[in-house]
């Protein structure tokens, strides 16, 4: 996150008016465990506060599967609670977690069938699969990369994923999750998956970005992220159609 929703935005400054600042405040993980994920969110709310200092105008809860990983449907109550927390500090902003992103960003593509690539153990990844099933999402096919390691995550290279979605069964899917994790580096490959596959392609970080557009009500368009951002869906409604 703290690298490709920057970057997109960077490209987003070359053909609109809008310039941005990028804060963060982390939450510690250093192995995918449903122990330090749990972990990890109940940190989320020091985080939240931290950054209204600030008075930033729209935060991004950056880790899909611990959102996912603390209950179907869980991405509502966070951001509610996390949104409270800002205006409590006296500093209101809306809140985009990278799980409800994703959801919102298929439906606003109108994917109702997908394939996805995650780097999670399979546990992990059957979890994902589960939450966006929930969420009325079918999941044709995935694969789990079975990387433990947050920073092994963080340095796969991306120019393998598009093979990576080919060989899964995505011929009757409305568009591929090319990264279902916000720390599995793809927004350079996104393009190149796209033309491979025939069809739109997305990752977590994609879909945070273009919610977070929306949440500032700026038209949701970035070049070389793809087809959510390529304009096609940049009045979309927040939270998808």
């Amino acid at each position: 996150m703290e690298t490709e929703v920057p970057a997109i935005l960077r490209a987003r400054e070359t053909i609109a008016p809008e310039r941005f600042t990028f804060h963060s405040s982390r939450m510690r993980m250093t192995h995918v465990t449903a122990e330090q994920l749990k972990a990890m969110d109940a940190d989320s709310d020091r985080c939240a506060v931290e950054l209204s200092d600030a008075h930033v105008d729209v935060l991004g809860y950056a880790c899909l599967v611990a959102i996912m990983a603390m209950g179907l449907g869980y991405h509502r109550v966070s951001e509610d609670r996390l949104r409270d927390l800002t205006a409590r500090n006296g500093a209101p902003a809306p809140v985009v977690t990278s799980a409800g992103a994703l959801v919102a960003g298929l439906r606003t593509l109108g994917a109702r069938r997908i394939a996805l690539v995650a780097p999670y153990l399979k546990p992990l990844t059957c979890t994902v699969v589960d939450y966006l099933t929930h969420e009325g999402i079918e999941v044709l096919d995935h694969t789990s990369l079975e990387i433990p390691g947050n920073l092994d995550v963080a340095a796969h290279d991306p120019a393998r994923l598009p093979a990576i979605a080919q060989a899964l069964a995505h011929t009757d899917a409305d568009a591929v999750v090319l990264s279902a994790c916000v720390q599995l580096p793809s927004l350079s490959a996104i393009e190149d998956a796209q033309q491979l596959l025939g069809k739109p392609v997305v990752s977590a970080a994609v879909c945070t970005a273009h919610q977070m557009l929306r949440a500032l009500g700026l038209p949701a368009v970035a070049p070389g992220a793809g087809h959510l951002l390529s304009g096609a869906y940049a009045e979309a409604p927040l939270g998808g159609v």
